[in-house]
């Protein structure tokens, strides 16, 4: 099957993107370089074409008991038009996903899983749809996305929606704000670390959208951004991405993720599993790894101390910002005091490495 192309494609060719198959996507790597246009994000404002992302919206009047018992997250806790990130679990305590979940109201839900997850999530959630009074639509064709991110971001975005921008706090959004005839959906999340905001519209509407943007943003020389340093830029803020840090049979409990799973609800996929890895304590723990070595690190190099396999690298980069060999790592808890001392093996040959916090910028 040959891979989908977004409404912004031919944008992505136009400026000269470094177009290649994401996740079944043809989507640009990077323009520039990686390293110029994390940078760009870090200092003034970056734009991201992210119209690859699932959306499936759910209605009804069950829509709210729904979703607490697919999801890990409790949404009788947010507010109307608040934003909650939240995990699809399995049975056995590992993670199918994680997703943000835009409320409506009690009866009017925008789910948005991770593009690569898309059909997976609605697979997986389509015969439970069916046991509830909700209308699950998988509405990710009609939807186009853009997010724009880095201090300066909304200096640009206010200059082409009419709509006070300090009006959406983080993890909030607004609906049905005009834009030359095309309605728009704006949240404040952001993946990178940096204040930004999320512009969701119809695929005709988000070409305008992304022109605009961009002719808005020229007197902050606004950057194309591609795939490459939105990864970057997601590693260093401590944000995890599923494949990586999450997967089938990674516990929320072993990488940091307790938080979006609400144990005081009634029951939701997963419950039992989770508590009982609550109740043990979790085996292995997801921590910072500073690498000493040269070498830069990579997705699934092995960790070892005294000769003995831990764990392994989930992400690693020579840091942008900080000029650092990090790297994460999911290794037996035992071994994951900080400043600990551990080796990553590389082609046969071990690098010096130390555990450190994940919370990499806040030495930025």
């Amino acid at each position: 099957m040959s891979a989908k192309k977004t409404p912004l494609y031919e944008k992505h060719i136009e400026l000269g993107g470094n177009v290649v198959d994401y996740a079944g996507w043809m989507l640009p790597v990077d323009y520039v370089g990686l390293r110029e246009e994390h940078k760009a994000v870090r200092e003034n404002v970056g734009i991201f074409d992210v119209s690859h992302m699932g959306e499936f919206e759910v209605k009804g009047k069950d829509a709210l008991k729904f979703l607490n018992y697919v999801f890990t997250n409790d949404f009788s806790k947010a507010n109307d038009f608040q934003i909650t990130y939240t995990l699809v679990g399995n049975e056995n305590g590992g993670i199918i996903d994680d997703l943000l979940v835009y409320k409506y109201n009690d009866e009017h839900f925008l789910i948005v899983p991770n593009a690569a997850n898309t059909q997976k999530d609605w697979d997986h959630l389509s015969p439970i749809a069916e046991k509830y009074d909700v209308e699950l639509t998988n509405i990710s064709d009609e939807v186009g996305e853009i997010a724009i991110q880095g201090p300066n971001s909304q200096k640009v975005l206010q200059k082409v929606v009419d709509y006070d921008l300090d009006k959406i706090e983080y993890y909030h959004f607004a609906a049905d704000i005009d834009f030359k005839g095309h309605k728009l959906l704006i949240s404040r999340t952001g993946y990178t670390g940096e204040d930004g905001f999320e512009v969701y519209t119809t695929r005709e509407g988000i070409v305008a959208v992304w022109d605009a943007i961009l002719e808005a943003g020229k007197e902050f020389d606004i950057q194309p951004c591609g795939l490459g340093c939105r990864d970057t830029l997601r590693f260093e803020a401590s944000m995890p991405l599923y494949g990586n840090e999450m997967a089938d049979d990674i516990s929320p409990l072993e990488v940091g993720l307790k938080f979006a799973v609400k144990f005081d609800k009634d029951d939701f996929i997963g419950k039992a599993a989770m508590e009982k890895v609550l109740e043990e304590g979790p085996r292995r723990k997801l921590v910072g790894l500073e690498i000493l070595g040269k070498r830069p690190p990579r997705q699934g190099y092995e960790i070892e101390k005294d000769g003995k396999k831990i764990g392994y690298i989930t992400t690693g980069y020579l840091s942008p910002t900080l000029n650092k060999r990090l790297a994460n790592a999911l290794i037996d808890i035992e071994e994951a005091e900080m400043g600990n001392d551990l080796e990553v093996v590389v082609r046969n040959k071990k690098d010096p490495a130390k555990v450190v916090s994940r919370r990499y910028l806040k030495n930025k």
